[in-house]
């Protein structure tokens, strides 16, 4: 079986994609570094799930800083997933420096870790973001991709195209997949859905920016971390979305959660914010027809799945700072 490094492994999407790789047989060298940009409560959950799994080391490491190439010099990967990444639209406003370096900066460190260690596989996470104000919908991976909204979708942007460089330099094939909206248990505590789970549940108020006319295409975890590694294939070099499929507004999130829960939201809006989109909304033909993916897990059943496990967790989990 296969040998592989993924960055980001305590993150809520690493973390997935670790586990099934692990089930497949393959091992995993994972690297996080733990940062707080949300409750780092809810990292430490997750990897130490992976800690307990056999075929999985652990480097405690930031991947922006240059001397973590080193790390890997007696490694031999089969691939670079590289999962790691400052994520938030509104917070890139705020700090666009440490999205640059994590994002831009980590992605050009992973890039030498196969240059430099003979690695000809590499996926790199990008984002829906990255699309802009005012794509078609369904949005294709043809979609203009350079006029980013925030600089976190700036920072994404930056390193599609350094893996470009790479690819074309030195011959290292690259799949991009784009994330829409990703979901599930054990999710980040600064995304709509694991919020209006917990603020539901614990009777606190829901805060929405704008009117809650805004919809986001949403995807199970799960689904993501399967089509993250069917992107493990070789495609030369390519852009790929992954996800929504299921596009809800966010009024209409609420009222799902309220249905299964059998809770009563305290709804409070307030003003938009101008870092979001208004809408996102994949077309996934091309991971269809390159991957061979397609979404299992539909929203109802997900958020169900995220609710359960909340109350299984819920003696520390009610305490996770809400960004």
């Amino acid at each position: 079986m296969s040998n592989y490094l993924v960055t980001g492994a305590a993150g809520f999407i690493g973390s997935r994609t670790t586990q099934m790789l692990i089930e497949q047989g393959h091992t995993v060298v994972g690297i996080d570094n733990i940062n707080d940009a949300y409750d780092p409560r809810i990292k430490d959950y997750r990897l130490k799930k992976l800690q307990e799994l056999k075929g999985f080391t652990f480097h405690r490491h930031d991947i922006s800083d240059k001397s973590v190439i080193d790390l890997f010099k007696n490694e031999k990967f089969d691939g670079v997933i590289n999962l790691a990444a400052r994520a938030g639209v509104r917070y890139s406003v705020e700090n666009p420096w440490a999205f640059l370096e994590s994002n831009t900066t980590g992605t050009l460190n992973m890039l030498e870790v196969c240059r430099q260690f003979g690695c000809k596989k590499f996926i790199l996470a990008s984002t829906s973001s990255i699309y802009g104000e005012n794509p078609e919908y369904p949005t294709p991976e043809t979609a203009s991709s350079s006029e980013p909204m925030q600089p976190y979708a700036a920072s994404k942007k930056g390193a599609e195209v350094m893996a470009h460089s790479y690819h074309h330099l030195y011959d290292i094939d690259v799949t991009i997949v784009r994330y829409f909206t990703v979901y599930g248990p054990a999710g980040r505590p600064d995304l709509a859905i694991f919020r209006f789970v917990k603020w539901i549940i614990e009777g606190e108020p829901i805060r929405i920016n704008g009117d809650g006319k805004q919809s986001r295409g949403f995807t199970y975890v799960d689904d993501i971390a399967r089509g993250t590694i069917a992107a493990l294939k070789p495609v030369g070099y390519e852009v790929i979305n992954l996800g929504g499929h299921e596009v809800i507004t966010i009024n209409g999130l609420v009222e799902l959660v309220e249905e299964l829960t059998g809770k009563k939201a305290n709804v409070q809006y307030g003003p938009p914010n101008l870092a979001d989109m208004f809408m996102n909304q994949a077309n996934v033909t091309k991971a269809r027809e390159v991957l061979g993916w397609d979404p299992q897990v539909n929203l109802a059943e997900g958020i169900k799945n995220l609710i359960d496990w909340y109350y299984a967790e819920r003696e520390w989990a009610k305490d996770i700072l809400m960004p």
